[in-house]
């Protein structure tokens, strides 16, 4: 139980920081958080600029990246600690906003507890947006939640349990 409340925290987490609330503009009481946006757009754009200026480099880290993805499905706990050790190192640098970031977290999940549907929306909602920019990528993620689903049915030991298979 105490895993699991430590996932969902993590992935809570990853949401408020990565995530992007672009599709929830449309929804009513949808909050979307501009400060992150603009800070992934200006990450983004740095980036491409790298990749125009350095095409070499540019693929050289998405190599690097895609070896860390590999790495981290073969040993997914040594990523979380990694990452956990990480996030301790930023708090220590900037304890002030990662207050500020657990507070955000533990009231969108206030909010959540109190209403799934509207969050459910929301991630429909964002996932329809980044869908609707990148196609090819949406459609690769719906085979592999499909296959990850199907291995779901044929094996659900190795599945963990979800509030909507209750």
């Amino acid at each position: 139980m105490k895993s699991r409340l430590l996932s969902l925290v993590l992935a809570l987490t990853c949401c408020a920081v990565y995530a992007a609330p672009v599709g929830a503009q449309g929804l009513p009481g949808a909050t979307v958080h501009s400060e992150g946006k603009a800070e992934r757009d200006a990450m983004k754009s740095r980036m491409q600029e790298r990749c125009k200026e350095n095409p070499q480099q540019c693929e050289e880290m998405k190599a690097k990246m895609k070896a860390r993805r590999e790495q981290c499905k073969a040993d997914p706990q040594k990523c979380r600690e990694e990452m956990k050790a990480q996030r301790e190192e930023r708090c220590k640098a900037n304890p002030q906003r990662c207050e500020e970031m657990k507070a955000k977290m533990k009231a969108r999940h206030e909010r959540c507890q109190a209403d799934p549907q509207k969050c459910n929306d929301e991630r429909k909602a964002r996932f329809d947006e980044r869908c609707k920019q990148n196609p090819q990528r949406c459609e690769e993620m719906k085979a592999r939640m499909k296959a990850r689903e199907e291995q779901c049915k044929a094996d659900p030991a190795n599945c963990p349990p979800r509030s909507d298979r209750k």
